[in-house]
């Protein structure tokens, strides 16, 4: 289902994170970020949650709008946004600056886009108990500054409706779907989808609860909020069942249109057909590659094996305890960072790298392993966190059910890779250090353009792994090329559940748990988002071997690592033309 622009940038930096740069800015970038603020100030208004999260104040107390009338008033706002930004560009002489510009104008047309196909096909149905939590998460996180927590309180009696001017935004959800229910042409909400979001209701409660001990705002007002949005989410839950679940439906698959769109919001700008016959090649070449190193593994690791199934069966048997998860990340980020410096790969943040295990509510909202950003905006030295998870508590099914995924040996070096160095954490680091215009750093922000960077940061670091380690990032790389084939198979009705959820368990080698969180992805909780891993990676090894071929031996791998990374969050096809206009004349100039 397609988001407010708010919702997609918020949904992008929980799974990946994004900095702004505290050094002085270029006078261009200033004055880019100075245009940005016109359509910074539209999604604030209408998602001050969004606000918080990447560092803009005077938001962290309000909520956001479920008014009626929704749509209609935030695509206005957008389009006189979107004219702003024009006039803005006719004017403009700088390049750098016309090219920030032509990115938020870009930016905007999509969003308006987004409201017209979900008004037209779509119910609106709001999940506002993982809203609620996002909005109050937010704010209550070590990073924090302590003078912004007791905003949370404020914001939770707002979102309850029991401070001056707020209705209960249980009652607006309630009352935007209630305008439209009678229009038996639109979509109700996947029926898994609903169900799912039921179960996850009470760990977003009592995640809410811990935060305000934790914090010390259990006073009494607090208790007395968090009491009435308990009460007012158990009654909104117990309406979903009575009046959105009869309108729910049975098949996940949106209006092709839909789908379309989710596509080019992340950054797949060929026919998915195309990307699928790409997809089912690179997964056959991984498969094989998998198979001839498997006997190399199990004789390193003393496995009596040699189907690579088996192998990686075995390996998984190497489970990691939870107090045992962190130290072993730990000491495998060293082995990589040595690396990293040794090879001169690309120039490491001076930073260290925080991680942590994520809390049952968090694994319910978003149940993979993750980036967890600090703020986008007036950041004064917070960092980003990888944020481990142990289980899949949103799955509505087995609770006692655990990934194994993720918390066997081998499988910490290229999830170290791909979510901390050299992948996301070290690419929005480099942005805190360097400087990033915020068009380019969360406007430009593109599935395709930073997973590809995780994805090739995986590849950099694969040879220097041990043999398992190597074993398990092919693997996971096998999983990203069956991603860009399942997902548009099963929104284009080619596949079955049943038959996708085999290949990621017999072929991929998947946990239960991950199987299903990995399905719940392609079909409702973000469907065509999990095909960007693939192709980002595609066209940056792509834009890799194009400049080797332009420079020869003068080509420099580390030159190449950071110029890429000063880039911020472009897409493809600007990066491309940033490596060709600038990257390699400068390389050239050097000899």
């Amino acid at each position: 289902m397609p988001k407010s622009l708010a919702l997609v940038l918020a949904a992008a930096l929980a799974t990946t994170g994004s900095l702004h740069a505290q050094s002085a800015p270029a006078a261009w970038v200033a004055r880019s970020d100075a245009d940005a603020k016109v359509l910074l100030d539209t999604i604030a208004r209408f998602s001050p949650e969004f606000a918080t999260q990447v560092g803009l104040s005077g938001y962290d107390s309000r909520v956001s709008d479920l008014k009626p009338g929704i749509d209609e008033r935030s695509r206005a706002a957008l389009v006189e946004a979107k004219g702003k930004l024009e006039k803005l560009l006719a004017r403009e002489q700088d390049a750098n600056v016309r090219e920030d510009l032509a990115i938020m104008i870009e930016a905007t047309a999509q969003q308006i886009e987004g409201i017209d196909l979900n008004h037209k096909y779509l119910l609106p149905y709001t999940d506002v108990g993982s809203l609620i939590f996002s909005g109050e998460f937010a704010l209550l996180k070590d990073d924090v500054d302590a003078k912004r927590r007791p905003a949370a309180l404020e914001r939770l009696q707002c979102y309850v409706g029991t401070a001056p001017g707020c209705t209960p935004i249980t009652h607006q959800a309630r009352a935007l779907m209630m305008a439209r229910l009678g229009d038996a042409a639109l979509l109700g909400p996947y029926k898994g989808e609903v169900e799912q979001k039921l179960a996850n209701t009470p760990r977003y409660v009592e995640g809410i609860r811990k935060l305000f001990a934790k914090y010390k705002l259990d006073t009494a007002e607090g208790k007395a909020a968090l009491d009435a949005l308990d009460a007012q989410l158990k009654s909104y839950d117990a309406w979903v069942r009575s009046t959105v679940l009869p309108r729910a439906r049975t098949d996940f698959r949106l209006p092709e249109p839909l789908y379309a769109y989710n596509l080019k919001q992340v950054g797949i700008d060929i026919p998915p057909e195309q990307l699928m016959k790409q997809a089912e090649l690179e997964f056959m070449e991984l498969r094989g590659m998998m198979q001839a190193m498997a006997p190399v593994v199990a004789k390193a690791e003393g496995i009596d094996a040699t189907d690579y199934r088996d192998v990686l069966k075995a390996l998984k048997k190497q489970q990691l305890t939870r107090d045992q998860v962190e130290p072993w990340y730990h000491e495998v980020l060293g082995h990589i960072e040595d690396t990293i410096r040794e090879k001169n790969i690309v120039t490491l943040p001076k930073r260290k790298m925080q991680m942590r295990l994520a809390s049952e509510a968090e694994a319910a909202q978003v149940p993979a392993p993750h980036m967890d950003p600090p703020p986008f905006l007036n950041n004064h030295g917070e960092r980003g966190t990888f944020v481990l998870t142990m289980g899949n508590p949103g799955n509505g099914k087995d609770n006692s059910q655990s990934y194994d995924d993720f918390t066997f040996k081998a499988a910490a070096w290229t999830l170290t890779a791909h979510e901390g160095r050299p992948g996301h954490e070290l690419q929005f680091a480099a942005m805190v250090e360097r400087g990033v215009s915020l068009a380019r750093s969360l406007f430009a922000f593109n599935s395709v353009n930073v997973e590809g960077w995780a994805l090739y940061a995986e590849s950099e670091m694969l040879p220097y792994e041990p043999p398992a380690g190597q074993f398990a990032a092919l693997q996971a790389r096998l999983m990203r090329a069956a991603r860009a084939y399942l997902d548009p198979m099963l929104n284009l009705g080619l596949i079955s559940r049943e038959r996708a959820h085999d290949v990621l368990t017999d072929e991929v080698g998947l946990s239960e748990a991950m199987a299903r969180q990995e399905l719940d992805r392609y079909t409702f909780d973000s469907p065509g988002q999990a095909t960007a891993y693939f192709y980002g990676y595609l066209r940056l090894q792509q834009l890799r071997l194009q400049t080797e071929l332009a420079l020869g031996k003068q080509f420099d791998r580390k030159a190449f690592n950071d110029f890429v990374i000063g880039q911020g969050l472009l897409p493809p096809a600007q990066l491309a033309e940033a490596v060709k206009t600038q990257f390699v004349p400068q390389q050239e100039r050097k000899d």
